[in-house]
């Protein structure tokens, strides 16, 4: 038997290459070579226990489209066959490296939009066969499987940016719509879903670079509106008629509804919506009651996809898009037959995610030195189907009653282990505590934990600590959830308590919304849940709890189904940083220890040992409020507009060659009939662009390029217009006359139709190098463009990120912590701290400061490595390059414009730059610009 020693087997943004795979008979796991199929495993019929091999049930929709979506992908004749040009430019840009840095999409996300858009936008031929399920209504809905932190937010914003950006360009296509409606499961969720709105602040959009440079305004164009599903509810004739109500109205038509509940989007036709947690709106069969499930859960069913059906009949949904990490509905029949959607068409499932480093690692305790389970297991493996355990904590007892031995004995040894990494965690200075988290099976055992804990029954004093022990009650929980909207501190403020003035009793309300401040902020430096250690839940916690600090689970309820393994783990799972380990290309394992929860389908590292090794945790890199002095702010300048001399003028001998490589530029294709999704290779037709080359004279070449130049010029160009066409086709002449282009190999320049085809077909870039060339030297003024709804960025923008790099405090930085990526930057850093002149400074590390500039005819973006504030007040830009490209020197002449039109415009002080080639030479070059 093959012993799981590490789980993280895969890169997180490739796909996966390998998978620890379950035999039922040994019930071991050994290491498989491809990708695991799309599925699931539920408990077999024939034991009453979890612990059996359990049926594998594929989802053959899944297994069937992801192989057609990767050939469509990497097809090398014609990838992303059939998309729209706005389609293929998203496509492009997710997948460009350069753009991504610290970024990148990972494998699961790309996969999860393009499986969406070969749906919508690929050829009929592709999708032969393609058959998916309806839910019953009579709009369609595609679901979309991701795991719990495997990032399915951005994805969203991904599906947003396709849609809106195609419906504002292509304005009469059917297949999009520039009206999205997003339905959230509660306030929690809804809250961090405004990252969504393409002009909130700290959008998804420009966060995480989804959308290339220059779209912002036409991604603005569309409506998003997120609502909780709770805005869906109406009441019906019967129910009205139960209220003694002096509005004796009748219940509302459709219209009404659709009115009230899409608010400013109610005109809109054809309406794209997008279900979070979707595992919530599934209908009811039609005897609506379901055998285990609460009469709450039913009717939140029943109105969320009722009234996405009242919305489909009024305005007409074009798609519905779900998201879930288990998108199961209740079948009323046994507990362990969950129904999987039948509409899903992508599934990156908990395994993958854990074998890809995309979550925490689990760790479950697999043997002790005591007696063993009925099935050889530790007693800690399952703790509630122990026999001493099941019954004492299914009655209805008092607080106070004694908790099951092995229960008091399995938080010792969870709570020792907590205890040995909550001390490593002081000696780091990490700022908020791990957390331990249980989950019960009713209020009466939750109650009891709390109890023995706060009455130190269980003796680990530090974490018996009562205020930082968080008791969530459900019930209050989830009156504050169904709020649209979050109360302000200032609604909530409690009076103070003096002789003559009593202390505020809070509202039911105000106490439900302080408790939902609570738990969304456990583990977060400055809010509510900081120091919360200890968390107790009946249920699974709140849809949308992202506690990064979990690292121990107690499960002390039944667990007859791998989806509750799931819900209860994954409230554990999300990881804090997201840095490859440069040697072997795959994340660094963090982990949660699990006592309880059976993980008997779920892979698990075997430690060898009942308490593991304690883990370091990961440093958390932001602003720091108490060094606002430091705070650093930049014009975020979305271009720079010329203002050209009358006269051009170009000096030849001072532009730098142009060089093309013909091996990237394809002159030839071949194309086959798809016959069952198959190219017939018996009928290859052929594209030869050689005799298109020969209709190209090179004069008509040299006045399309000036065409283009003029085109970029014109906005900005104060004379004749005809006066700048006829110089620019004489500059052109001149730059092509001049052998300004050099073609790699050199025959293609002595072959006249060969040259003409490389030129058509690198004609982007020879203009924008034309252009670049007139641009640098026949400009008489610049003027920055600055983005109207952020004009100004500061590092206080900056959003909080997780790092395992080495770190030092930074003194004079807003940014608590400068991480450092070379021993080069380390010495630099140090300087700027120390130096008598400089007043403030920050790596320009996650803080969302850069130019963009264009090489080979493609726009890139440039990061300069740190921003300082003199006492005399003047910001430089510091980069530091050892060696020198010619990409380099490009990005500064881009670098050295944008200072120019910021000290231009006047505003914000004066600016410089300069290029540190040395660790040792910070201290002149500061010096250089004192006076």
């Amino acid at each position: 038997m093959q012993k799981i020693d590490r789980l993280i087997i895969n890169s997180p943004y490739e796909e996966p290459k390998r998978y620890w795979k379950y035999d039922p008979k040994t019930k071991s796991f050994s290491l498989a070579e491809g990708r695991r199929p799309a599925g699931y495993v539920i408990a077999s019929e024939r034991t009453k226990t979890f612990d059996d091999p359990g049926v594998f049930v594929q989802i053959p929709l899944v297994n069937t489209i992801r192989p057609r979506v990767k050939d469509w992908r990497n097809n090398e004749r014609t990838p992303y066959a059939g998309v729209t040009g706005i389609t293929r430019r998203l496509l492009e840009h997710w997948h460009n490296l350069e753009e991504r840095t610290d970024k990148r999409f990972f494998f699961c996300q790309l996969e999860a939009i393009e499986t969406l858009i070969w749906l919508i936008e690929a050829p009929d031929p592709e999708k032969t066969g393609i058959d998916i399920s309806s839910d019953g209504g009579e709009f369609q809905r595609l679901c979309s499987k991701m795991a719990t932190g495997s990032g399915k937010t951005i994805v969203m914003a991904m599906l947003i940016a396709w849609q809106l950006l195609n419906k504002v360009t292509y304005p009469q296509d059917p297949r999009f719509s520039k009206n999205i409606f997003v339905v959230a499961p509660g306030l929690t969720v809804k809250s961090r879903l405004e990252v969504l709105k393409p002009s909130a602040p700290g959008n998804y959009y420009e966060e995480f670079n989804i959308i290339p440079h220059g779209m912002v305004e036409k991604l603005r164009q569309g409506k998003v509106l997120i609502r909780n599903w709770h805005a869906l509810q109406w009441d019906t004739e019967e129910q009205l008629k139960k209220k003694r109500s002096v509005d004796k109205r009748g219940a509302k038509s459709d219209e009404a509804y659709v009115r009230e509940v899409l608010e400013d989007m109610s005109n809109a036709q054809n309406i794209i919506v997008i279900n979070d947690e979707a595992h919530h709106a599934w209908r009811v069969p039609a005897e609506s009651k379901i055998k285990g499930i609460r009469k709450e859960e039913i009717e939140e069913a029943t109105k969320w996809v009722g009234g996405l059906d009242r919305i489909h009949r009024a305005r007409g949904i074009l798609k519905c898009f779900d998201f879930s990490a288990t998108p199961f509905s209740p079948t009323g029949k046994r507990t362990t037959e969950e129904a999987l959607f039948a509409w899903i068409v992508s599934d990156f499932g908990l395994n993958d995610a854990i074998e890809s480093g995309l979550v925490k690692t689990p760790r479950v305790v697999i043997r002790d030195d005591g007696e063993l389970s009925k099935e050889y297991k530790s007693k800690f493996y399952h703790i509630y189907e122990d026999a001493t355990v099941k019954g004492n904590i299914n009655r209805k007892v008092e607080e106070q009653e004694p908790l099951p031995d092995l229960i008091v004995n399995a938080y010792y040894f969870l709570g020792k282990d907590w205890d040995e990494t909550s001390k490593s965690w002081k000696e780091q200075n990490f700022p908020v505590p791990p957390v331990m988290i249980s989950v019960a099976n009713r209020t009466e055992t939750a109650a009891r934990i709390r109890y023995s804990f706060q009455h130190k029954k269980i003796r680990i004093d530090e974490l018996c600590d009562t205020d930082r022990i968080l008791h969530i009650d459900s019930k209050v929980l989830d009156m504050a959830e169904s709020k649209e909207e979050e109360l302000g501190e200032d609604e909530i403020a409690v009076e103070e308590d003096t002789d003559d003035q009593p202390v505020k009793k809070l509202t039911k309300t105000e106490q439900a919304e302080l408790l939902r401040k609570m738990v969304d902020t456990v583990g977060k430096t400055g809010q509510p849940g900081e120091k919360i250690q200890k968390v107790i839940s009946v249920g699974m916690l709140s849809e949308g709890w992202d506690a990064k600090t979990v690292t121990h689970i107690m499960g002390l309820r039944a667990f007859t189904s791998q989806l509750l393994c799931e819900q209860v783990v994954g409230r554990g799972l999300r990881r804090t940083s997201y840095e490859v380990n440069p040697e072997t290309g795959l994340f660094e394992s963090e982990y949660v220890n699990i006592f309880g929860v059976p993980f008997t389908f779920l892979p698990h590292e075997d430690p060898g040992e009942i308490v593991p090794r304690v883990e370091s945790p990961k440093v958390a890199i932001e602003p720091d409020m108490k060094k606002k002095q430091y705070e650093i702010s930049w014009p975020n300048i979305i271009r720079i507009d010329h203002v050209y001399t009358p006269q051009l003028k170009i000096d030849m001998e001072s532009v730098k060659p142009l060089e093309i490589d013909a091996y990237q530029t394809p002159t030839l294709a071949e194309l086959a009939p798809i016959v069952e999704g198959k190219p017939d290779l018996s009928k290859v037709s052929t594209i030869d662009l050689e005799n298109y080359a020969r209709e190209r004279r090179m004069q008509r070449i040299v006045f399309e390029t000036a065409v283009d130049v003029y085109d970029q010029m014109k906005p900005n160009w104060k004379g004749s217009r005809e006066f700048l066409l006829s110089q620019l086709i004489g500059i052109v002449e001149n730059f092509l006359d001049d052998g300004k282009i050099r073609i790699i190999p050199a025959s293609y320049s002595e072959d006249e139709l060969k040259k003409r085809i490389i030129y058509t077909l690198n004609m982007n870039k020879i203009v924008q190098h034309v252009w670049e060339a007139v641009r640098f030297e026949n400009t008489e003024s610049i003027v920055p463009v600055f983005d109207p709804d952020y004009p100004i960025r500061s590092t206080g923008n900056m959003r909080t990120w997780y790092t395992s790099k080495p770190y030092e405090v930074a003194r004079k930085s807003h940014i608590n912590f400068c991480v450092f990526d070379s021993k080069w930057e380390a010495t630099e850093a140090f300087e700027l701290d120390r130096n008598p002149h400089v007043e403030a400074w920050v790596k320009n590390d996650h803080i969302g400061f850069e130019i963009a500039y264009t090489f080979d005819g493609v726009i890139h973006k440039f990061r300069p490595d740190f921003i300082i504030r003199l006492k005399n007040k003047l910001h430089l830009i510091l980069e530091t390059k050892g060696r020198d490209s010619q990409k380099d020197k490009t990005k500064r002449e881009f670098l050295d414009e944008w200072v120019k039109a910021v000290n231009t415009h006047g505003g914000f002080g004066k600016w410089a730059w300069e290029v540190s080639q040395h660790p040792r030479d910070v201290e002149g070059i500061i010096e250089k610009y004192v006076d």
